[in-house]
């Protein structure tokens, strides 16, 4: 499928939908816990889906008849040895929080783990080692550190030391280590996106789970608690506001965003602070924010925290006046795709000047030109490349864009719906 897109001038009001991390770490929580468990306004898209499939596997029982509305029935932490392999399409999220889970299962039982071909591309070394530390048994079944994946219980707790290259690593044990019989100490000698282990401390907190830190380099967690039921709502999603936040400061009137909470610890809320250093006119206020364009000019900016935002601040890059450096972000070499790599090349096809760096992109001031373009079915990939299309001239044509229903099936709806001339084609 292509996404074709042509120069627009953006003008109305967009609710964003429900945050992907926190859809996921909810049906997680949720799962292994006892009792019924509610989430309103959970985001309804293939990577989420993989979530309530992938734990529906593993016991629990998940109503998903309403769209605005889950039920969960968890599983008191006993987790069920699935019939099948548990395929978890394209969710990395999904995968590496629950090879945890699974390392829960009854001892000398087995749970395995398959998923897309960018899946069985993306590390899991380190979390394999780490559960391994931690009582399970873990094996790679091509050798090689990735998916297809094998977990044999027991998590049992102990010492263990972990880089995390990706925060999932660490969610994941921070998820599961409360359910082992024993504590569990982990040393973090790297840690890359922060804001998302913050993200599961918050889910952490709100369950009552006692833990220490210290600065995230260390934590020790009790054993033997226990999750509990409960009712919440999802929040909105930064990361798919970024695609929003950035097209408005290159080409709306006026767009106004409704539903993104700034006391949320979403990393992806940072980019607000990224546009309005490179001179975006953006107005916060307690529910909306409000984006009107204005000259932007390049900067340095420091991307670890934010990876997933990469592409789309790429894009925007090329329209600000000068350089900009997006620095610090080796991890997204490792994502769905090498997303350093992918948006170099795209952006060289739209005569954009852009630098390539072992951790990072330098990108200068340009006069794109519209071409076809590859999404690489990355649905980041794809979003961010649409933001080009809609400055230029003529038209883009953007492949593999039924990627954007991993997190965001609604995108080109709700681009249309604030003036985007854009439209999905076979």
């Amino acid at each position: 499928m292509k996404l074709i897109v042509r120069k627009s001038r953006l003008k109305g009001t967009v609710t964003i939908p429900a945050s992907k991390s926190h859809t996921i770490r909810a049906v997680a929580i949720a799962s292994l816990a006892g009792g019924q468990s509610i989430i309103r306004n959970p985001l309804v898209s293939s990577d989420t889906q993989a979530a309530v499939l992938c734990y529906r596997a593993l016991g629990a029982t998940i109503d998903t008849a309403d769209s605005k509305l889950w039920k969960v029935t968890g599983t008191d932490g006993v987790i069920t040895v699935p019939q099948e392999i548990i395929d978890v399409g394209n969710s990395g999220t999904t995968l590496r929080i629950a090879m945890g889970s699974a390392a829960l299962v009854q001892a000398g039982h087995t749970i395995t783990f398959t998923g897309d071909e960018q899946i069985l591309t993306r590390p899991l070394g380190p979390l394999m080692n780490a559960l391994s530390d931690l009582g399970a048994k873990c094996a790679s079944l091509k050798n090689n550190g990735n998916a297809p994946v094998k977990i044999t219980g027991q998590l049992t707790g102990g010492k263990t030391t972990i880089a995390a290259s990706t925060s999932q690593y660490l969610s994941s044990l921070l998820l599961s280590t409360p359910l082992a019989g024993n504590d569990t100490e982990i040393d973090v000698t790297l840690l890359n996106e922060p804001g998302y282990v913050q993200m599961t401390l918050d889910w952490l907190d709100k369950q009552g789970i006692e833990y220490q830190s210290e600065n995230m380099q260390f934590f020790k967690i009790r054993g033997g608690q226990s999750y509990k039921s409960f009712e919440t709502a999802i929040p909105a999603d930064f990361s798919s506001a970024t695609f929003f936040l950035c097209a408005a400061a290159l080409l709306a009137d006026e767009v106004t965003l409704l539903g993104l909470d700034f006391s949320d610890s979403q990393p992806d809320k940072a980019v607000v602070d990224y546009l309005m250093a490179m001179g975006a006119d953006i107005n916060v206020e307690s529910n909306s924010v409000t984006i009107k364009a204005a000259t932007l000019k390049g900067i340095e900016i420091d991307m670890n925290k934010t990876p997933d935002a990469l592409p789309a601040m790429a894009v925007t890059a090329a329209f600000a006046e000068g350089s900009t450096s997006l620095l610090n972000v080796p991890q997204a070499r490792a994502k769905e795709t090498d997303r350093i790599s992918a948006v170099a090349c795209e952006l060289k096809k739209m005569a954009i000047d852009v630098e390539e760096l072992p951790d990072g992109l330098i990108i200068r001031h340009s006069k794109p030109k519209p071409a076809q373009l590859d999404g690489r079915s990355d649905h980041r990939i794809v979003m961010a490349l649409s933001l080009a299309g809609l400055c230029l001239d003529g038209q883009c044509s953007i492949d593999t864009a039924e990627a954007i229903n991993v997190t965001f099936p609604d995108y080109v709806e709700l681009m249309e719906s604030i003036g985007a001339n854009m439209e999905l084609a076979d």
